[in-house]
C-alpha cells in the first residue's frame, strides 16, 4: 500500500468551492486507487495577529482545522502569511506550522511520500519536511506557481532550489517542463503529467437550447477565470467590440471587476457583454456547451483546464501562444492560437465562428485528457520515487 501525503495550499474549502478544483479532482482520483492510502494537508495562510481579520480572511479563519472532504481526511492548519513581504517568508512559515502536525500524523499514518501539488509555497516546504521525515518529495508545476513565484525576486531562489532538491517533478505540459529547465531544474527528473477532464460531465448539449436558457440569441463567446489582470478578459472584451451581434459572457470574480465594468461601459457593450460572477464548477458544462467559442487571453498558463473542458463540451478555443497551447490546439477543428491583442482575438473568434465545426469533432480534442490517465501516471510516478528512495537507503533490499 502506497501512503501518500498530499500537500496543497490550492485546495477547495467551504468558503472557496471553486478554488483548486483540478487539484481536488486529481487528489480524489489518486485516493480511489486500490493501492493508495491518502491524507490531504491543505494549509491556510492568514495574516499575523493582532491584525483584525476582515473579508475573506475572516471567513477562512472559521474553516475547520480538520474534516472529511468528499470522503478524504483533510487537515487545514494555519500558517503566517505576512502582508507586504512578496511571499519571501511564506515557505518558512508553512514549514514551521506543519512540523508538529506531520509529527503527530506520522504516528498513525507513516506516509511514504509527500506530493506537493502546487509549487509555491508548497514545494520548498515539502522539501524541508521530506528531509526531516526521511521521505521522497514530488512537486507539481501548474503555471503561475512557476511563472510568477519562479520569476519574482523575493521567491525565485526558493522555487529554483526546491526544484533542484525534489526527488521528482511534474509539469502540466511539455512547455511547462521547458520553462522549469530554463530556471535550472533538472530535466531528467521532470515528468509531463497532464490534467484530466470528466468527459461525462463536460459534454456537448443542444446548443440552441443552452443559449436560450441564458437568454442569448446569435453567436456566443464565453471566457472563464478569475477577474484578474493576467487573465486578459479586457482583451477579449475589446475583441467583441469588433464582432457585430456577438455576445460575451465572462464567468469569474475578482478584484479586476470594476476595471472591466468601466471598459464595457466605455465601449458601449452593456447589452453584449455580461460579467456573470463566480459560477460553481458543476454549472460550467452548461455554460461552455452553449458557447460557439471559448476565448481566454491569459499572459501565461501551464495547460489550462478551461481549454480542455471547453473542447470536451464541443466548443473550440481561441487562446494565445502560452504554455501548452500548442499541445491542445493541435488541429484547426479545436480552435485558434492567436496574437495576444484585441485584433488577434477578434480575427480568431471570427474564424472559429465561420468554421461551424461539429461539436463531436471538437470534442475529440479533449479525449486525450482523462482523469484515469492522470491517476495512473501520478501513481506510477510516486510509487517509483518511493521505491528508489528505499533502494538508496538500503541497496541490498532489492
Amino acid at each position: 500500500m502506497l501512503r501518500v501525503l498530499t500537500l496543497s495550499t490550492l485546495f477547495p474549502d467551504s468558503t472557496r468551492r471553486n478554488f483548486g478544483v483540478f487539484v481536488e479532482r486529481q487528489t480524489l482520483g489518486l485516493a480511489a486507487h486500490p493501492d493508495v492510502e491518502l491524507r490531504v494537508v491543505a494549509p491556510i495562510g492568514l495574516p499575523p495577529f493582532p491584525l483584525p481579520l476582515r473579508g475573506r480572511h475572516a471567513k477562512l479563519a472559521k474553516v475547520p482545522l480538520g474534516e472529511q472532504w468528499k470522503g478524504i481526511d483533510v487537515y487545514r492548519p494555519r500558517f503566517r502569511s505576512v502582508p507586504g513581504t512578496a511571499g519571501r517568508f511564506h515557505a518558512g512559515a508553512l514549514t514551521r506550522a506543519l512540523v508538529p502536525l506531520l509529527t503527530d500524523l506520522r504516528r498513525d499514518f507513516p506516509f511514504d511520500v509527500i506530493d506537493a501539488s502546487f509549487f509555491f509555497p508548497d514545494g520548498p516546504a515539502a522539501v524541508a519536511l521530506g528531509n526531516r521525515f526521511g521521505v521522497p518529495v514530488s512537486i507539481k508545476a501548474r503555471g503561475s506557481d512557476v511563472h510568477h513565484w519562479g520569476m519574482a525576486a523575493a521567491t525565485s531562489g526558493q522555487v529554483r532550489d526546491a526544484g533542484r532538491a525534489a526527488d521528482g517533478l511534474l509539469a502540466v505540459s511539455a512547455a511547462m517542463k521547458r520553462d522549469m529547465v530554463a530556471l535550472g531544474m533538472p530535466g531528467e527528473r521532470i515528468r509531463v503529467h497532464r490534467t484530466g477532464v470528466d468527459l461525462g460531465q463536460f459534454a456537448p448539449r443542444d446548443r440552441a437550447a443552452a443559449k436560450a436558457a441564458l437568454h442569448v440569441a446569435g453567436p456566443l463567446v464565453v471566457s472563464t477565470g478569475a477577474l484578474i489582470e493576467r487573465k486578459g478578459h479586457d482583451i477579449v472584451i475589446e475583441a467583441i467590440a469588433a464582432l457585430a451581434n456577438t455576445t460575451l459572457i465572462v464567468a469569474g470574480e475578482g478584484a479586476y471587476r470594476p476595471a472591466l465594468e468601466a471598459k464595457i461601459a466605455a465601449l458601449g457593450l452593456e447589452n453584449r457583454v455580461r460579467l456573470l460572477g463566480a459560477v460553481p464548477h458543476a454549472e460550467m458544462p452548461a455554460l461552455l456547451a452553449a458557447a460557439d467559442a471559448m476565448a481566454l487571453a491569459s499572459t501565461n498558463e501551464g495547460l489550462a483546464n478551461a481549454w480542455v473542458e471547453a473542447l470536451a463540451c464541443g466548443t473550440p478555443v481561441v487562446i494565445p501562444d502560452v504554455g501548452g497551447a500548442g499541445e491542445v490546439v493541435t488541429e484547426r477543428a479545436f480552435g485558434r492560437i492567436v496574437g495576444r491583442s484585441a485584433a488577434g482575438f477578434a480575427s480568431g473568434i471570427a474564424a472559429v465562428l465561420a468554421d461551424r465545426t461539429p461539436a463531436a469533432t471538437v470534442r475529440a480534442g479533449a479525449e486525450r485528457f482523462t482523469w484515469e490517465a492522470n491517476t495512473a501516471g501520478l501513481y506510477e510516478h510516486l510509487k517509483g520515487l518511493v521505491q528508489r528512495n528505499r533502494t538508496r537507503r538500503n541497496p541490498f533490499s532489492a
